[in-house]
């Protein structure tokens, strides 16, 4: 089977045995984008190579791709994971990038850096791990090894939210898989965005992309940025929570979050259209 029916997992042609192949049962995927300062010259032997010394996990990881460059398409994989990777010589659409770097916590130096990158790849999610965050960390682990090869920046469109890329090289991190499984979720996974809604006194904050994991964002209405860590923390431990439990949380419920604190959830008004999509979103009182 080529690479191409591998790559779409196409079930009408033979399975190769121990080859690499999308699962063709997986519909609408996580995915991560990673960026690139310089025009897109991915080495796929290079690639495999530290996607082996990534990780003793790892270390059964293969990598293979057309031999064009242009358009440039490649499959990874080791155990039950298998990812797309999908390349452009060219940068990532404009906007779509700067709702994902605007409110990122990384230096502005860097952030400049990031908007004037040259190239990305797409890294889709198409093995046959069932767990959404594991799906994820199959996905960071290959932006780590593209991290060995020039990466500049690891950003989730779906999250409104992106990491510079060297956060999860091998090279500096001791584990850099330990790192991808207990970071918070709102730094990568569900990203969280201030902003500020004109005629209504306070910041609004809210988490976007936990729909990617079946559950509802969170909202609220505070009285200023300085309450962002504070709310950066409790919406991240109440998702880790709902990740790893399973539970589920609806306009209507209430959480105790602290000794003597509840955290109730309402469904948004009309008048906050602005939280619309997209997926559910819920406040936070």
């Amino acid at each position: 089977m080529s690479i191409f029916s591998r790559f779409f997992g196409r079930k009408d042609e033979p399975d190769d045995t121990g080859a690499l192949v999308a699962n063709p049962d997986l519909e609408d995927p996580v995915a991560l984008t990673v960026l690139f300062a310089q025009p897109l010259n991915i080495d796929i032997a290079a690639l495999g190579q530290a996607l082996r010394a990534y990780h003793p996990s790892t270390a059964d990881a293969r990598c293979e791709s057309t031999p064009e460059q242009s358009p440039f398409i490649a499959l990874a994989g080791w155990r039950n994971h298998v990812v797309r990777l999908v390349g452009f010589d060219a940068p990532m659409p404009a906007d779509a990038l700067e709702v994902c770097v605007a409110p990122a916590h990384y230096p502005q130096e860097l952030k400049a850096q990031v908007r004037a990158h040259r190239s990305h790849v797409i890294l889709y999610y198409a093995g046959h791990e069932a767990s959404v965050f594991e799906q994820y960390v199959a996905l960071g682990v290959v932006a780590g090894a593209l991290a060995r090869l020039g990466a500049l920046a690891l950003v989730n469109e779906a999250a409104h939210t992106s990491l510079p890329a060297a956060m999860f090289d091998a090279e500096v991190e001791d584990d850099p898989l330990e790192l991808l499984r207990t970071l918070p979720l709102p730094m990568l996974y569900c990203g969280f965005v201030k902003y500020e809604v004109e005629g209504v006194q306070g910041v609004w904050m809210r988490t976007y992309g936990a729909d990617r994991f079946g559950h509802p964002d969170f909202a609220v209405l505070t009285a200023g940025h300085h309450e962002g860590q504070t709310y950066l923390d409790l919406f991240g431990n109440v998702l880790r929570y709902l990740v790893d439990s399973g539970a589920e949380m609806a306009a209507g419920h209430t959480m105790q979050v602290g000794e003597d604190r509840f955290m109730r959830l309402r469904a948004p008004t009309d008048s906050e259209y602005f939280l619309d999509g997209p997926g559910a979103v819920v406040v936070a009182r």
